[in-house]
């Protein structure tokens, strides 16, 4: 073997070996939770890296929990919610980010991700008076309403970038058509922009689904919380009194939803983040 062969090969395992240890690094965490989950009594306390024998015990207790579908059934609600109203929102901003022409368009978009830099606990005190002015404190309204902070900046930018690349040829023609504005967006746009809105919707979703800070904030009813903040309560007097299996129960059942969500749109979510990226 020459050389030039040999440090093609040696290159060639290295990347391998590196797509490995990262892969194993990801998914390590979610197995071991998995294991964790199946365990009870001493069990939980034994380190293992192979399942030796599987109890339904945990999740028996989180299914049967009082409140504990109800606050899946409120994440659903929340993420779903969020999700709509910035795709909506963010479709129509885009269209006019990306197609009118007017004074400070790109100070606007700037100004519009710039929002999205801003950390959670920096603006948490000024969303709490304005959600209690608003009469919507304790309700999933409050966090609907403050999730949108974080999931319309990305998606309008997003969105916004994706509608650039789109030929303005096909605008045209719809204009000649008779073709309004809106019917423009539904019947043009929309049907061009599906990759871009599964991937934005599945990541919005996804960050609706797992804030915490807010949904800690701004409900305080066990009936209305979402399930974040219900698996962070599900607590002992003490450590040793931590149901630890409990919880590796209700995180895998609220994993598997999102890995679930990645996996049927993952072809779409390629094409979103990739769109674009060559021009011809």
């Amino acid at each position: 073997m020459s050389a030039r062969a040999l440090k093609r090969t040696a290159g060639q395992v290295g990347f391998y070996a590196l797509v490995v240890a990262v892969v194993l690094f990801s998914i390590f965490p979610f197995y071991y939770a998995i294991l964790t989950s199946f365990k009870s009594g001493t069990d939980l306390f034994r380190i293992d890296y192979w399942p030796r024998a599987f109890s339904l015990i945990n999740y028996e207790t989180v299914l049967s929990s009082g409140t504990f579908l109800r606050n899946v059934l409120n994440s659903v609600v929340v993420a779903v919610s969020v999700v709509a109203i910035s795709l909506f929102l963010a479709v129509t901003a885009a269209f006019a980010l990306s197609r009118v022409s007017f004074r400070g368009r790109g100070l606007l978009l700037l100004t519009i991700l710039a929002v999205s830099m801003f950390p959670q606990i920096a603006v948490l005190a000024g969303l709490f008076e304005m959600i209690r002015a608003m009469g919507i404190y304790n309700t999933l309204w409050s966090l609907i309403f403050a999730y949108m902070i974080f999931t319309l900046p990305f998606t309008v930018w997003v969105l916004t970038t994706f509608m650039r690349d789109l030929p303005i040829e096909i605008e045209e023609a719809a204009i000649v058509d008779g073709a309004s504005p809106f019917t423009i967006i539904r019947r043009v746009f929309l049907p061009l922009m599906w990759p871009a809105l599964v991937t934005t919707g599945l990541l919005a979703f996804i960050a609706a689904w797992n804030e915490f800070l807010f949904a800690l904030t701004f409900v305080a009813n066990n009936e209305t919380r979402t399930v974040p903040v219900a698996i962070a309560l599900l607590s002992g007097a003490s450590e040793q009194e931590v149901p630890w299996g409990t919880i590796m129960a209700a995180s895998v059942v609220v994993t598997v939803p999102l890995i679930v969500l990645v996996l049927v749109f993952q072809r779409k979510i390629i094409s979103g983040l990739t769109a674009g990226g060559v021009k011809g």
